[in-house]
């Protein structure tokens, strides 16, 4: 399909879209009228695991998979079916020992993941346009193609050199989280089982949030620690995001925060991206067969076996013992709980897709227009799907390069 015609047809689809969002104002939106229209916003996820999958054997992002059969929950074909322009794509390495040796290691795995984003974009330019300043996604739109923005989950590569961030902000780096599931050198994690270490923010963890601010990077503050959070709010000089998390309000999960904290958060002009990763949306039930099961993949994981062996089974896990998800409907309960603490220019969406997220109903991005439809049965205006869908992430990007604009001068 060619440039033109695909704006034609989007221009057709946004016709329809608003007209019948305008007669159906006191009733039911059909799932292809939210999807036309959902089509005319710039639809951004700010925590996008895919790159993991960019040096899979077998997948090609260009290509339509399934998640019943590798697992993958974005590639091309679905991001338009969902009407999905991109977002965020994470360099993501697990945590390790705080050590010269982890420090390494680590800083050379995420050196490689941010050069398969690049690799992916370069390789692909009529379909990735790679984005680094906020004004970038207007224009990538504009050309029909899917928007890469580069962020950063759990900072460990960065080691006790600070200066490193800045070589990662060459490579286009302009969101950055310091911590993951465990504590680490710069502070806090929510989920660190041996619990606080630095009650919050470690000093290494304030020089990091301060050179985030010189360079015009948007922190993170999703897997902190509620201090850390805290302390990340109190020293940025520019709002923080959180890329993908939910509310303690609906369900109690150390990943989740509080009402307080996300009126603070807002107050300082940041966003909560919703999160849809099952397991932190409510109980769910434990199955020790699964668990066991799990944990025998994991071994031939470790042992360097074969991916298609892998892949098969991981097909046999899930045949014979499925794993319990949320259902769609107790994620928008966290979705409309921090809409209505903060309201939409505070709230987006950061689903977690490829890194554990997805729930019944919505287990990879061609169902997002599953959110718009009931934001719009909900009340919402096109207007608040603006911000929710794009605007609120793409304001903090903003905020963040207008302070290292102005400390440069």
């Amino acid at each position: 399909m060619t440039k033109n015609i695909w704006h034609q047809r989007n221009k057709k689809l946004s016709t329809i879209a608003l007209s019948l969002v305008l007669w159906h104002s006191a009733g039911a939106v059909t799932l292809e009228e939210a999807t036309a229209l959902q089509r005319t916003l710039i639809t951004l996820d700010t925590h996008l695991d895919t790159p993991a999958n960019l040096l899979v054997p077998g997948f090609n992002i260009l290509e339509r998979h399934s998640y019943g059969h590798d697992f993958t929950q974005v590639d091309v074909p679905r991001m338009k079916d969902g009407a999905l322009d991109g977002g965020f794509w994470a360099i993501y390495t697990p945590q390790g020992e705080l050590s010269k040796t982890g420090y390494e290691q680590s800083r050379d795995t995420a050196l490689l993941r941010a050069l398969a984003i690049r690799t992916m974009v370069s390789a692909n330019p009529d379909i990735f346009e790679f984005a680094t300043q906020a004004s970038d996604a207007q224009e990538i739109k504009k050309q029909a193609k899917h928007i890469v923005y580069m962020s950063m989950e759990n900072s460990y590569p960065l080691g006790t050199d600070i200066s490193l961030l800045e070589t990662f902000y060459k490579f286009g780096l302009r969101m950055a989280g310091p911590v993951h599931f465990k504590n680490n050198q710069f502070g806090d994690s929510s989920t660190d089982p041996s619990g606080s270490q630095w009650d919050g923010l470690s000093p290494l963890g304030e020089e990091l949030v301060a050179e985030a601010n010189r360079l015009g990077i948007v922190l993170d503050g999703s897997h902190a620690h509620d201090e850390t959070v805290k302390d990340m709010i109190r020293l940025s000089k520019t709002p923080i995001i959180l890329s993908h998390t939910g509310c303690k309000a609906i369900y109690d999960h150390p990943r989740n925060i509080d009402d307080a904290l996300l009126k603070q958060l807002a107050a300082s002009g940041g966003v909560i991206q919703m999160n849809a990763y099952s397991e932190y949306l409510e109980a769910l039930p434990v199955d020790p067969a699964r668990q066991s099961a799990v944990k025998g993949l994991m071994a031939l994981y470790k042992q360097g076996s074969d991916h298609d062996v892998l892949l098969e089974k991981r097909r046999e896990i899930e045949h014979e013992h499925p794993a319990v998800k949320a259902s769609f409907d107790v994620y928008m309960q966290h979705f409309l709980h921090a809409l209505k603490i903060v309201g939409p220019k505070h709230v987006g969406i950061g689903a977690d897709w490829d890194g554990g997220g997805g729930v019944n109903e919505m287990m990879d991005v061609v169902n997002l227009p599953m959110i718009t439809q009931r934001l719009l049965k909900e009340g919402y205006s096109k207007d608040d799907l603006v911000d929710i869908w794009g605007a609120n992430a793409l304001r903090v990007l903003q905020q963040a390069q207008d302070y290292a604009a102005s400390v440069k001068k």
